[in-house]
């Protein structure tokens, strides 16, 4: 028998068609490899073949090889874990103070573009303070920019407390003398506790403002028509997409503490607690948790049902509005309306392209779907593959489960 080494063009050509039936079954008879011999003797690879899977989930090419797997050669199927360089900054020359929002104890967009400011004005010689007033969920200080992080606990400062926060603040004042206090304008705290702060020190702050460089800032004025130049003040109240959030680097937020104790304010205000709203009457442009309803959803009674249950402002995707399940208000994305919800929950959405521009300011996105390859399953932070009408049905019984069990522990 030849020892001569036959090629066969017609595996080569499928080998090199992704498109071609019977591409993946020739990926996987020739054991995963996608290396094949050209006519001149060149061994050519596949591009699309190599690579793994970054953080972000998208697809990178490792050509040292270092990142292909076990010792056999064959590439990992384990999405690798990119760290990110860590920044520690041991003497800073100055300070940056940020006291974020911290809505439900984790940082919102607005927070993380804020600290992304901070961290602008900070540059290589100073370093990013933030101050959060109790407990919080947050875990990714580190990869927001913060550097040193002061967390000033006691029941004083839990619910409306803002003449409290600022004796606080004034205490981190006196201590580390920061050279810009930082806040964002928001209606979440934020806006007016920078505002008392700015009384309390006799600091004439910039409002809205939405671009900072050098000694020089830029904020809203005339009812968001003009634009306002002026010199960079010390207290400084941001407004969203005030800057880039960090992204590329990961920070020490190494824990410190006030020296001193803070004096206790007698509060002029009673704090009744929140207030029930019905979620159906809120905007949801301004809606904190939406439940929306594409053209995978075949049960909408289920659907209303299920956004009593989670106490979710309802939406829908265009598809949904056009059958008439949703009336045109309802109707989320780059046609109807643009939502920055910290919760958004698409139910039956195959996720077209102006309904993720829609969805595009929101923390977080869950997705329930049948097609776990459509575009919303690739956006979303949380999927869940399976059936709709099932799947509401289990999340109405969790959520009355852990409602009544919230009402016999308070009974």
């Amino acid at each position: 028998m030849s020892d001569i080494i036959r090629r066969d063009p017609r595996a080569e050509w499928i080998a090199r068609n992704r498109l071609h039936p019977l591409h993946a079954a020739m990926q996987s008879a020739q054991g995963g490899e996608s290396r094949w011999m050209g006519p001149n003797g060149v061994v050519r690879k596949n591009p699309h073949a190599v690579g793994f899977i970054g953080a972000n989930g998208v697809k990178r090419i490792d050509r040292s090889g270092g990142q292909q797997g076990t010792a056999g050669g064959k590439r990992s199927s384990a999405p690798e874990v990119v760290q990110l360089p860590l920044v520690i900054i041991e003497q800073p020359a100055f300070l940056i103070a940020v006291v974020p929002d911290m809505v439900g104890g984790r940082l919102s967009s607005h927070d993380r573009d804020l600290l992304g400011l901070a961290r602008k004005l900070a540059g290589s010689d100073g370093a990013v303070l933030a101050v959060v007033f109790g407990e919080h969920k947050e875990t990714a200080f580190d990869t927001a920019g913060v550097d040193r992080l002061l967390q000033i606990e006691g029941n004083e400062y839990d619910g409306y407390a803002p003449e409290q926060r600022v004796l606080a603040l004034r205490s981190a004042n006196s201590q580390f003398a920061p050279r810009h206090w930082l806040l964002p304008d928001s209606r979440t705290g934020g806006g007016e506790l920078g505002r008392r702060l700015a009384a309390s020190l006799g600091e004439r702050p910039a409002t809205r403002v939405w671009q900072a460089e050098g000694e020089r800032c830029i904020g809203r004025a005339g009812a968001g028509q003009q634009d306002l130049h002026r010199d960079l003040p010390r207290l400084i109240l941001a407004a969203a997409e005030c800057a880039e959030p960090v992204s590329e680097t990961r920070h020490e937020a190494r824990a410190v503490e006030l020296e001193s104790s803070v004096a206790r304010n007698l509060p002029r205000i009673e704090d009744l607690g929140p207030v029930a709203v019905d979620p159906a009457q809120i905007p949801m442009a301004e809606a904190e948790f939406i439940l929306s309803g594409g053209n995978g959803v075949k049960d909408w009674d289920l659907f209303h049902r299920a956004a009593v249950a989670l106490g979710a402002t309802e939406g829908a995707s265009r598809v949904a509005v056009d059958d008439g399940h949703m009336p045109r208000a309802r109707q989320v994305g780059a046609t109807g309306t643009w939502v920055t919800a910290r919760v958004y929950l698409a139910v039956g959405i195959s996720g077209a392209i102006q309904h993720l521009q829609g969805i595009g300011s929101c923390d977080k996105v869950v997705a329930i779907n049948m097609d776990p390859g459509c575009d919303m399953i690739k956006r979303a932070d949380l999927s869940v593959i399976g059936d709709s009408a099932a799947i509401l049905k289990a999340l109405i019984e969790l959520a009355e489960a852990h409602r009544n069990g919230a009402a016999r522990d308070a009974a």
